[in-house]
């Protein structure tokens, strides 16, 4: 049985009201989309919340997976949506702080946790990053997940086109900026021969 099929067979049995079938579909994909959402949102702890999220929300949406299209692109489709969301939470959050300070509040923003991130990360990861998010998420998605532009299209909803300019735009960002880090140079020519 191949791996898809098994996922297959485990929403089946999930649909069917065997809990255990969905913690072993969770113990199967809970990597992938950790590793997603970790790269997408920096801080560890609102990761892990994240993906707990996800779950909830995929387990709620199994009776609309169709089961004629593979399981993990799906997956990874609700965890785009869900990362989405929480971007946009954090945004309004965001604003409201904005507004807190401009109204002399005493509110003081605490930089330790982005400087922790900042020091953590590697200078790839940092450049990859300083992209815009449409262009992180298929960065992550391709290179890190190893996803195809054609499933990457079908997670997002977008036309394999976009996918594929996207790429290039961000690969073509990652260079422009290699110049000004040349440490960098051979990791990012390697991330583009290697597909």
């Amino acid at each position: 049985m191949s791996e898809a099929e098994k996922y297959i067979k485990l929403v089946e049995l999930t649909r069917a009201g065997d809990y255990e079938a969905y913690g072993e579909l969770y113990e199967q994909t809970v990597k992938d989309v950790y590793r997603t959402v970790r790269f997408l949102i920096q801080d560890p702890s609102d990761a892990e919340d994240l993906v707990q999220e996800i779950y909830i929300q995929a387990f709620s949406s199994l009776e609309r997976y169709d089961s004629e299209r593979a399981f993990r692109p799906w997956l990874m489709g609700v965890t785009m949506r869900q990362v989405r969301s929480y971007r946009r939470r954090r945004l309004t959050q965001f604003r409201y702080s904005k507004r807190m300070e401009k109204s002399d509040t005493g509110l003081e923003y605490d930089f330790s946790g982005d400087l922790i991130n900042k020091l953590a990360n590697r200078p790839l990861l940092e450049q990859v990053h300083g992209l815009p998010y449409k262009l992180q998420q298929v960065i992550t998605l391709h290179y890190l997940n190893e996803y195809t532009q054609e499933e990457i299209s079908f997670i997002l909803g977008i036309p394999l086109g976009t996918v594929k300019s996207r790429i290039h735009a961000a690969l073509t960002k990652l260079r422009q900026n290699q110049k000004l880090n040349p440490g960098i140079r051979g990791k990012v020519e390697e991330l583009h021969e290697s597909r």
